[in-house]
């Protein structure tokens, strides 16, 4: 009688056979956990140099989310903040996705996560951070300049025409009048409760410490942070994930679309026509773009 192979008694060996074949992300029971960077300054800078905004990183974010076999989904933040408007969209559309797949966030903070970084973080369902790491900022900040003596002395005449009491409001070229001044704190005021109320929401219980401490735009090193309940460990991404998914736990880091698609949607395309039709005069903006992007990173002594 001839032996029977391939009988019920080897099916279980083939299968694993089969298995091994296929890529490590796509066999049954591996941990994953996609990467999605959130670096740099939050909101529209220059035409020429665009800040991080939900446009820019709502792809990727859907695409993180929708990673077959994930088991959590990480973001590395690097951002000293900027547009409170942005920060926040980016901030809600991952707490809609999270709930939409049933996935926890994990964020890990690299050199600084401030102000309008820090909201992003608190997208987190728990924050993860290097002693050396920069958080808080819970803030909001304006700023410009008074060129009106400057005009004067060297002979020239501001003429502005509005229609609207308020149009020419904090006019850099006008002495400063209390009043706008007043307006813009009131604003500043509106914004920052907006702020402070969703730190208070996603990090709830965990803060400890007192509003005049925790909401005066100061920021602390890790530990301190830790302590305070603006975040909730010590710990890079590697070693975090290793041991909460163990050691074979797979981290695909999602990359914004580039190349040829990128191009047919315009995000190459559109910076080269920009940049043709402003040619020399667009040098001053990009030069004071700049300027300011350091300033902000400069601020937390980066």
């Amino acid at each position: 009688m001839t032996e029977q192979t391939g009988g019920p008694s080897g099916l279980p060996g083939l299968i694993n056979r089969l298995k091994e074949l296929l890529p490590a992300r796509l066999r049954p029971g591996t941990a994953i956990v996609p990467v999605v960077r959130l670096s740099g300054v939050i909101g529209a800078v220059t035409p020429l140099r665009p800040g991080m905004s939900l446009a820019g990183v709502a792809r990727t974010l859907e695409r993180a989310f929708a990673h077959k076999n994930a088991k959590a989904v990480a973001l590395v933040i690097n951002s000293p903040g900027g547009s409170p408007v942005q920060s926040r969209q980016i901030y809600l559309r991952i707490r809609q996705l999270a709930t939409e797949k049933k996935l926890p966030v994990l964020v890990f903070v690299e050199d600084v996560a401030a102000s309008g970084g820090y909201m992003l973080a608190c997208a987190g369902d728990e924050i993860f951070c290097d002693p050396s790491s920069i958080l808080g900022s819970i803030g909001v900040v304006g700023g410009s300049f008074g060129f009106q003596e400057l005009i004067k002395k060297i002979g020239v005449e501001r003429r502005l025409y509005t229609a609207g009491a308020h149009k020419a409001m904090l006019d850099p070229f006008q002495p400063e009048n209390p009043d706008d001044v007043a307006r813009v704190k009131a604003l500043q005021r509106e914004i920052h409760d907006i702020f402070i109320d969703l730190v208070k929401q996603s990090r709830g219980s965990r803060l400890n410490g007192a509003d005049d401490v925790l909401f005066t735009g100061e920021y602390w090193a890790g530990g301190t942070s830790v302590s305070l309940g603006l975040a909730d460990g010590i710990g890079d991404l590697r070693a975090t994930l290793r041991a909460r998914y163990g050691d074979k736990v797979l981290t695909p880091v999602i990359a914004p679309a580039t190349g040829m698609l990128s191009s047919l949607f315009g995000r190459k395309s559109a910076g080269a026509a920009v940049s043709r039709l402003e040619g020399v005069a667009g040098l001053p903006e990009e030069l004071i773009s700049a300027l300011e992007t350091r300033a902000i990173w400069a601020k937390f002594g980066f």
